[in-house]
């Protein structure tokens, strides 16, 4: 963590929005043997250890305004509830694909209803799904995606949550976070085929848009031995 994280909150802990400007001025102050370069560098560390979040280009913030809240779809919504009911005591996630529209450049027009769950319930949860929906699918491969899923506009699919996932809260539904998203998104390629040829715009737009905490995404990156290639993405795409 930059050493600087703690003199920036107590300067700038009643200001809603900091301009890199302000912030290089008050570092350069601070620490006179910096350069205006070493400055530069120590505000990207403390935006990647999230004490200051991206609003805009050059605007900052010591708290995070834009945060991932996505709507939920009665369908997902049915199923999120179906689950917490059957199984009350489970650690699980959902998530939509439809999500990524505001994300991407070409919208999508089929779409996945994604669980994850705890990989030892895996099948008891899709028993459970299967009984009101005969489009569902046990953690497919890439051949059942070509031959079976495709075949859906709005398929299931339910597969096993990575431990020590980061899952959000949102209005009592358990989500996936943007940031768990992105990870999975290098790396499970038949589940995110269409957002493969918009990484790069994706990665930025979430940027932009968001805001990430990045400390959270390279833990579970790491967990997923992802890490060196998020870190590529996040510095190639990274809104200045």
């Amino acid at each position: 963590m930059s050493k600087a994280a703690p003199y920036i909150k107590e300067a700038f802990s009643k200001k809603s929005v900091l301009s890199k400007k302000e912030l290089t001025t008050f570092l350069l102050k601070h620490f006179p043997k910096w350069t205006e370069e070493t400055a530069s560098w120590n505000i990207f560390k403390l935006k990647e250890d999230g004490i200051l979040y991206h609003l805009s280009r050059g605007k900052y913030s010591l708290k995070p305004s834009n945060v991932f809240e996505p709507e939920l779809s009665n369908s997902l919504k049915r199923i999120h509830n179906r689950v917490k009911k059957e199984f009350p005591y489970l650690e699980f996630c959902v998530w939509d694909s439809r999500w990524f529209n505001q994300l991407m450049r070409h919208q999508l027009f089929q779409y996945q209803l994604v669980v994850e769950t705890e990989k030892d319930v895996l099948e008891s949860v899709f028993s459970s799904i299967s009984d009101f929906s005969k489009k569902a699918f046990l953690n497919p491969d890439a051949e059942m995606f070509d031959r079976y899923v495709s075949n859906f506009n709005e398929a299931i699919i339910l597969k096993p949550l990575i431990s020590e996932a980061p899952i959000s809260e949102h209005n009592g539904y358990h989500i996936a976070p943007l940031e768990k998203l992105l990870v999975d998104m290098l790396i499970d390629e038949s589940l995110f085929a269409a957002q493969q040829g918009e990484l790069d715009f994706i990665f930025q737009r979430a940027q932009e848009k968001y805001s990430l905490n990045k400390q959270k995404m390279k833990r579970y990156a790491s967990r997923r031995n992802q890490q060196e290639e998020l870190e590529k993405f996040l510095i190639k795409t990274s809104a200045k």
